[in-house]
């Protein structure tokens, strides 16, 4: 094969790794299965595992950003934009299909938002903001239930933005800076 052929095919398969590897992606939704960030599981045997602290903790890092960012998408995209237009109210023009994506949305930023958790305990300055971050999360499970309900999705959006909001700020305070990344619809429906 010529050397210009081999040259994309060995850049292109480390780039593909590390872009699922920080994605966090994994075939049971959640991007943590409770080991140590990195480490070479039974159920997952070709996962790569980290040889020193540092690097270990750069991983909890990428991981934290990547999860709290698609969260942060998901909520921005289907349950904020929705809500400061109107959307959720009584009447409202397309109003059924909203509260159905951000139903969806809600559910997905939880998930998300616990995976992030689990991989802000892997890094010494995002371990410290673990608990808060935690009983923000906990509390969105009733404001889940009320945009999917229909019964006060204002306010349930406005749970959620705050929530998300303080993960922005963890991340930023560890230098782990959290952008928004919109998810895909098949992310969407599927959980993660």
């Amino acid at each position: 094969m010529p050397r210009s052929r081999r040259l994309p095919a060995l850049v292109a398969a480390p780039l593909l790794a590390a872009l699922l590897l920080v994605s966090g992606c994994s075939s049971s939704g959640s991007s943590s299965s409770g080991s140590s960030p990195g480490a070479t599981s039974a159920a997952n045997p070709a996962s790569p595992s980290p040889t020193g602290s540092q690097e270990k903790v750069k991983l909890a890092k990428a991981k934290f950003v990547a999860n709290a960012g698609l969260a942060a998408g998901a909520t921005y995209q289907w349950l904020y934009k929705p809500y400061k237009a109107g959307k959720f109210k009584k009447g409202a023009d397309g109003r059924k299909l909203a509260l159905v994506k951000a139903g969806l949305a809600g559910a997905f930023t939880y998930n998300r938002l616990k995976a992030a958790i689990n991989d802000a305990k892997g890094d010494p300055l995002l371990s410290k903001a673990v608990a808060p971050l935690t009983g923000g999360v906990e509390k969105l499970k009733q404001a889940a239930a009320n945009i999917r309900n229909g019964s006060d999705p204002e306010s349930g959006a406005g749970q959620f933005q705050g929530v998300i909001d303080s993960f922005k700020q963890a991340g930023q305070s560890a230098g782990a800076t959290v952008t928004d990344q919109v998810p895909s619809t098949g992310q969407l429906t599927s959980g993660g």
